[in-house]
C-alpha cells in the first residue's frame, strides 16, 4: 500500500511493443528533487540500463508540459539516454499525466528535449482509449552528433575487439562522448559477434558501437550493438542515443534520410530514424510497453 513517503515507479520496455524485449528502464515520478546519492542508490537497486527521474516543472514560458529528467546507469549518471526518454514520455502519455501530444524535458545540461506522441490511427478499430494506446509510439528530437576520423592507434585498438577472424571494414568515432563506431561487413557478423569486453573496456569513451548492413530480407537498413562496460553493464540491449551518430553515419553511406534500425542484442529492439542535416537533428521513434509498476519507500 502506498504511503506519504512512497514514490510511484514504472518499469518500461522501450523500443518494443512486446514485454521482455527492447530495453528496460525504470521511471520514477518525483514530487521534489532528491539528492544525487539517493538517485544513484535507487539506480543500483533497479540495476537496469537506465533509471529515470521525472519532476514536473511549472513553466509559464511554454505552452507544453515540462519535466525535469535525469537518467542513471548502474555505475554513472548519463548525459543523454534515448530509451530512458522513450520510457519516460510513454509513461506520461499512457498514464494520462499529460494531455498534450508533446512534452518537453529539461536535462541536467540545461538543454530541452522534445518528445511527441505518435498514434497509428489506421490500426485503431474502436474508440477505446486502451485500444489506441496499443498503437502508441514516441518520437524524440535529439541532437545530431558529427562523425570524425580515428587515428591509427584507435584503428588498431578496434581490431582487437574480436578474435573471430572478422576484421572491421571501417572505424570512426562520435565527436560527443567519444563513442567508437566499428563497422563490419554484415549485420549477421554483428548479431553473432562475441567481442572481447576486456579490450573494449580499454576504450576511453562511453562505449563501442558495432554495426553492419542488415540482411536484404530483414526489413531493416542496418544492425547495431552497443557494448559499454564502463557504464556498469556489458551490453546496452537497445540504445537510442548512439543513433545520434550512427544514423547520420548510415544516412551518408546509404544516401537516405529515413532509416530503420535493429539492435541485435539478445533482447532486440526496433528504431525508426530520420536524419535532418539542415537542423542538425535526429528523430528517433520507437514503441514501448509498461511491464511493471509499484512504489519506492524511503
Amino acid at each position: 500500500m502506498a504511503s506519504k513517503s512512497s514514490i510511484k515507479y514504472y518499469v518500461v520496455d522501450a523500443f518494443s511493443e512486446s514485454p521482455f524485449h527492447g530495453n528496460p528502464a525504470a521511471v520514477c515520478i518525483l514530487q521534489e528533487e532528491k539528492d544525487e546519492g539517493w538517485l544513484k542508490s535507487v539506480a543500483r537497486e533497479f540495476n537496469l540500463s537506465a533509471t529515470c527521474y521525472l519532476t514536473k516543472i511549472d513553466d509559464t514560458t511554454t505552452s507544453l508540459p515540462k519535466y525535469r529528467l535525469r537518467w542513471f546507469a548502474p555505475a554513472v549518471e548519463l548525459n543523454i539516454c534515448g530509451h530512458g526518454t522513450i520510457a519516460a514520455a510513454y509513461v506520461l502519455f499512457q498514464m494520462g499525466m499529460v494531455k498534450h501530444n508533446e512534452v518537453e524535458f529539461q536535462i541536467k545540461s540545461g538543454k530541452v528535449l522534445l518528445a511527441e506522441r505518435i498514434v497509428d490511427v489506421n490500426k485503431i478499430t474502436s474508440n477505446k482509449v486502451d485500444e489506441g494506446a496499443q498503437h502508441l509510439s514516441v518520437r524524440l528530437v535529439f541532437p545530431l552528433i558529427p562523425i570524425i576520423e580515428c587515428d591509427s592507434l584507435e584503428m588498431e585498438l578496434a581490431s582487437t575487439f574480436t578474435s573471430c577472424g572478422d576484421l572491421p571494414i571501417n572505424v570512426v568515432k562520435m565527436s560527443y562522448e567519444d563513442e567508437l563506431i566499428v563497422e563490419y561487413s554484415s549485420g549477421k557478423i554483428v548479431a553473432d559477434l562475441c567481442p572481447s569486453i576486456n579490450e573494449i573496456q580499454k576504450w576511453r569513451g562511453r562505449g563501442v558501437v558495432i554495426t553492419g548492413a542488415a540482411p536484404k530480407d530483414s526489413g531493416f537498413d542496418f544492425f547495431s550493438r552497443f557494448f559499454c562496460p564502463n557504464l556498469g553493464m556489458i551490453e546496452d540491449p537497445v540504445c537510442g542515443s548512439i543513433h545520434c551518430g550512427v544514423a547520420p553515419y548510415w544516412s551518408k553511406k546509404l544516401s537516405r534520410k529515413q532509416l530503420k534500425a535493429f539492435m541485435a542484442s539478445p533482447r532486440g529492439g526496433e528504431l525508426q530514424l530520420q536524419v535532418d542535416q539542415e537542423k542538425q537533428q535526429v528523430l528517433i521513434q520507437g514503441k514501448a510497453t509498461i511491464v511493471m509498476e509499484g512504489f519506492l519507500f524511503h
